[in-house]
């Protein structure tokens, strides 16, 4: 026998349709693995922006109700103004938990 049939009895037939087959499967992981990534950045950065807008609307509903100050903006910019370097996240709990320290901050702030 020669060694081109030799070569082609060693070799299996089909093989390059399964290699072909392996690494598009291999490709469709790798990209349903990017796309899961981004989506949770996305996620992620969706759940900051919704807490986000709650901490300001319960601050922004606390100080409407104590009548403290027209708005939170105006209250931000005055805790600004006075370097009183306090997050949304604990304004909204010190609003939510204890409105007579909400409301002595703002006064504070308006002197």
């Amino acid at each position: 026998m020669n060694t081109i049939n030799e070569g082609d009895r060693t070799r299996r037939p089909g093989t390059d349709r399964v290699n072909r087959l392996f690494s598009t499967a291999e490709k469709c992981l790798f990209e349903q693995k990017r796309r899961a990534l981004i989506a949770a950045n996305l996620d992620r950065d969706r759940r900051k922006r919704k807490f986000r807008r709650l901490w300001i609307t319960r601050i922004n509903a606390v100080i409407r109700e104590i009548k403290v100050s027209h708005s939170y903006c105006k209250l931000k910019h005055g805790l600004a103004k006075k370097q009183m370097l306090v997050n949304r996240k604990l304004l909204a709990q010190i609003a939510i938990l204890n409105k007579t320290c909400l409301y002595m901050i703002s006064n504070d702030i308006l002197k």
